[in-house]
Order: structure tokens, then sequence, then C-alpha cells
């Protein structure tokens, strides 16, 4: 059985990389087809078109995804020669690492392809971290091959808080130091140099310290492994914030573009999805939330779902309620706020997680509202997982 599984997974990445397609899902093409042609001025104010360029099948498509979901301010700072060169330098990575094949299309197209990771200025990082660790890295598996980047960011930076947001990958190196947010960026783009899928995560806010975090997923072999950017160790799903992800209430991602991954979805941009993560790293439920006005009726209605932290309830996800009121959070275990809000009437209840499986918030307040309240906030209990 397991043979025939092999043989039927090998068929499908043959498949894979003999398609003619850069997107081989037709309705997803589509798609990024209609997102892109939102922007039809905008790329007609920065002379981009592609029928004036010399593009392969797959470079056009890749271009297409890119420029559907790219910041307007990257479309008129870079030249599309830039982005179709990244396109070529990706494939040249997936070609050249020996896990290259092995990555599915989902995977590489929104986490390897894209050059931005947060809200950095984009360089050409890309050429240089293809060269200096190719070598490093082309003879090790693709778990060994994950650590060996990290202790080659933690080669090149060390943490240094900032206030600054946020430099590019090489003006980091530059320096050689960041922050959190800094070294995860420089991390993620270093091992999508090397054509291995990576993603930046951050807490919002912990549910249980005045603080945050941002740092690194990268996926091997078909599974999500986490690792503290240029802090190395061992082994991955290992960091000094293993307790702390344990008491997560809430941990995201952005992935750039439209995506339909597994993972929850938090809220959806012009620019990026917004993910759950939480699963990852801490037990997880899911609460369902229902908004009615004060006769009770159904309310589609902003939600906020709120953690304590730094003395303020702080949204740590916004989602929608649809046309019954309704709508749901996976979180962590512990307490959290939910507010909700429609036309100037507004309402909120505390929930816990993993106790209150439903809760109802009732739009029965206006702006004016004044009141003393006495709540109790439990944070989630510590699970510290030690791989």
């Amino acid at each position: 059985m397991m043979r025939n599984l092999s043989l039927i997974a090998g068929v499908l990445l043959l498949l894979n990389s003999c398609s003619s397609h850069f997107i081989s899902d037709k309705t997803f093409r589509e798609k990024v087809a209609s997102d892109l042609a939102l922007r039809e001025s905008v790329l007609e104010a920065a002379s981009v078109d592609f029928d004036s360029m010399s593009l392969t099948t797959k470079e056009r498509e890749a271009l297409e995804f890119l420029y559907a979901y790219m910041p307007l301010g990257d479309i008129v700072n870079r030249e599309p020669s830039f982005y179709l060169d990244q396109y070529r330098m990706t494939c040249k990575a997936m070609k050249e690492m020996p896990w290259g094949k092995r990555v599915p299309e989902r995977e590489m197209r929104h986490f390897v392809l894209p050059v931005r990771v947060n809200n950095e200025n984009i360089d050409s990082a890309r050429y240089v971290f293809l060269e200096e660790l190719a070598p490093r890295v082309k003879n090790l598996s693709m778990y060994d091959a994950v650590l060996e980047v990290n202790h080659w960011c933690h080669e090149k930076a060390v943490y240094m808080p900032s206030d600054r947001r946020t430099s590019s990958p090489l003006a980091t190196i530059k320096t050689a130091y960041g922050r959190c947010g800094e070294e995860s960026t420089l991390l993620v783009s270093a091992l999508r140099s090397v054509g291995i899928p990576a993603r930046q995560v951050y807490t919002p806010r912990w549910a249980h310290t005045d603080s945050n975090h941002a740092w690194v997923e990268a996926w091997v072999d078909g599974e999500w492994h986490f690792l503290g950017a240029c802090e190395p160790e061992p082994v991955l799903d290992l960091a000094w914030f293993n307790a702390p992800a344990s008491r997560g209430m809430l941990m995201h991602t952005n992935v750039f573009g439209a995506y339909d991954g597994p993972e929850e979805v938090l809220s959806v941009t012009p620019c990026y999805t917004e993910i759950n993560v939480t699963a990852n790293y801490a037990p997880v439920v899911t609460t369902n939330v229902k908004v009615v006005d004060a006769n009770g009726n159904p309310v589609k209605a902003t939600v906020e779902f709120k953690i304590y932290n730094y003395a303020e309830f702080y949204s740590a996800a916004t989602k929608e309620s649809n046309d019954n009121g309704e709508t749901s959070i996976t979180s962590g275990l512990g307490d959290m706020v939910v507010w909700a809000s429609r036309n100037g009437k507004f309402g909120f209840a505390k929930f816990t997680a993993g106790k209150d499986s439903e809760v109802t918030v009732v739009l029965d307040k206006e702006p004016g509202y004044t009141a003393t309240l006495e709540m109790n906030i439990t944070p989630p209990k510590e699970r510290n997982t030690i791989p």
C-alpha cells in the first residue's frame, strides 16, 4: 500500500512539474484574472503591459498573480522586469534544490515566490542569498536545510530592539541587527531564496504578559514547523517561546494573495489573506458568536475579539457576522472579550474559550455609554511542549 501511495505521489509531482501553467487550477486562474482586472487603471498608469513583454505562459501567469495582489506602491516603485527576475530566480532555486519538486504548487505560489514578507523595502536579496546559501544546503535534507539557513541568519544578525519599521533583508545584514520582526523577515526571505516555503508568524498580543512576538514557520515535506528567527537550535519546533506559545490565544500570519489553504481565514484584504495558525502551538477550540439587536433580531456586524494586554483589551482579530448574526473564532483556552458594532450601536461580552461554546452579544449600547465593570481575566494554562 505504501509503495502504491509513493507511486501516486511521484506521478502527481511529475504532472505538476510538467504543467504548462504556473497556476494549474483554471478556477484559480480566473480568480487571479478577475482580481487583476480591478487594478487595470493602476497598471496602465504605471505602464505595466504584459503584452509588450516576451513571456512564457508560466511567466505571464506568475506576473499576473504577483501584480493582482502586491501593494500598489510596489507596482509603481519597481519595473516588471524586477518581478520577472524574481520568478526566474524562484524557478532556478526549485530546479537546483533537491526538494524543489516536492513543494506543492500552492505552497510555492504563496510562500516561496512572493518577494515581500512584511512592510519592508523590497530588495534583491534573493540573488545574494541563493548564491551564498545554495552550496551550504544543497546536500542536506529539507529539515536540516531549514536549520542551516537559520544558523546562517544568526551569523548575519543579532537581536536589538528598534522602533523603526521594517528594514529590508539586505539592510538587516548590513546593520547586523534587528528586532524580531526584522529577523523573521530576514529568515523568511533566506528560506524562500532556496525554495523552502516560509511564512512570518505573529501573536498580536500574548495572553499572559504585556508583549507580542514574531517568528517563522517553514514547510518541510508536508508539515509546517516553527523556529525562532536567527536563534539557532539543534531541532525544529524548539525556541525560547515554546512555553509562552502554549498559552497563546491567537497566532496568525498574512499570506500573499487570495489563499485557499486548510487554515481558518480571519480576514481577506486586496493584498493578503490573514489565517489562524494557533493550533500549531496550543490546544484550541471554536467559540460561536451570535450578534443580535435589543429585540433579539440577528445583526450583520463587525465583530472584534479582544485579548487583555498592556492594560487594554486589544483587538487580536476582526470578523464580520453573517446575515444570521453568526460568526466564530478558533482560539487558545482562556478568557477573551468579544465586541460587536453596527450603525453606532455596540455591545460586548466576556467568554471563556474551552468553557463557553456559544456567546451572544446584544447591540444595546450607544456612544456616551459609561459603566464600571468588574472582570476576572484568566490567561490560558501553560502546556509547554518540547520536541
